[in-house]
């Protein structure tokens, strides 16, 4: 006849705690930088004879102060009345080696968001957070609210506290064991924005770049008239004569430095052109240096003049 199991029965044992460093055998950083620890055989027995419901999830909790955690177990290789816990969890249970804590398997809700908070700005140093975040909490199956759990990321340990979870319960902890979770970043401890430099309006709408573009051209440029009949100076006029005197000057500028010929006329500024309707220019001929010399210097043959054997009739 099979055995029931009573499912009020719950697994509740007190062991005296020890850092996983000094667990005996080969070195496992990943347990120290997660959320797991290892129990004796004993408690793999005792498991196994209750209802456990799996995943095996436990609430760790000083006796002397009533402060708690949750983890999963990873292993049953402790000695026995001993457990192994990470530094980060005996850390915020106020533990030293040897204190007492009590184990007690419980069940906690499936989380479904969780915001962080990192205790240091170098935390940001990090070129992809979330897939380093990703990848350390592989080592997780829960996260309690207030705790300040450590990851290991390139030989530099960071600690981040776990601000706020959801669902929240009795518990305040979650299983993150097969569950989409959203996480959310707040600012690192000790972070301090840096201050942008106050913009001007001018500098926002870039009026100095569309006085640039514009080239010249500038709108409302006629001048308006008084009832009185004076004339009115405007910014515009001022404008445009400025512009007109800067051109003018460059004008001159041109003119005292180009060549004058032996009768006073400037030899490298072209003759205006008075084409008729109809007719294009395409440029002047161009003739080669030295071309009038070789027609001089060529001999010419038949340089007589003509005679007809019938005389013109005039």
């Amino acid at each position: 006849m099979p055995t029931l199991h009573n499912p009020n029965v719950s697994f509740t044992e007190t062991y005296r705690c020890y850092p996983v460093v000094m667990l005996q055998g080969n070195e496992r950083e990943n347990i120290n930088y997660g959320g797991k620890i290892i129990l004796p055989p004993s408690a793999l027995a005792k498991l196994a004879s209750l209802n456990i419901q799996y995943p095996m999830l436990f609430e760790l909790r000083n006796t002397s102060n009533q402060q708690h955690s949750h983890a999963g177990v990873l292993e049953f290789i402790a000695e026995e009345g001993r457990v192994y816990l990470p530094y980060w969890m005996m850390l915020t249970l106020s533990l030293s080696e040897g204190d007492l804590i009590e184990i007690k398997n419980t069940t906690l809700p499936l989380g479904t968001f969780v915001k962080i908070q990192p205790q240091s700005p170098d935390f940001l140093d990090i070129n992809d957070p979330k897939a380093v975040l990703e990848n350390a909490l592989r080592n997780f199956s829960t996260l309690t609210q207030r705790d300040v759990i450590q990851i290991n990321y390139n030989k530099k340990i960071y600690e981040i506290m776990v601000l706020e979870v959801k669902p929240i319960d009795s518990h305040s902890g979650i299983s993150i064991v097969e569950t989409d979770l959203e996480v959310d970043f707040a600012p690192p401890v000790g972070y301090v924005e840096k201050p942008q430099p106050k913009q001007s309006m001018a500098s926002k709408i870039n009026i100095e770049e569309s006085i640039e573009d514009t080239k010249g051209f500038s709108a409302f440029q006629g001048s308006g008239q008084r009832l009185n009949g004076k004339s009115v100076k405007s910014s515009s006029s001022k404008a445009s004569s400025s512009k007109s005197s800067t051109i003018g000057s460059k004008l001159e500028e041109k003119i005292e430095n180009s060549e004058h010929d032996k009768n006073g006329h400037i030899s490298n500024i072209p003759a205006p052109l008075n084409l008729p309707f109809g007719k294009l220019f395409f440029g002047y001929k161009v003739v080669p240096l030295g071309a009038n010399k070789q027609e001089e210097n060529e001999p010419t043959s038949f340089k007589g003049e003509g005679q007809m054997l019938r005389p013109s009739k005039k």
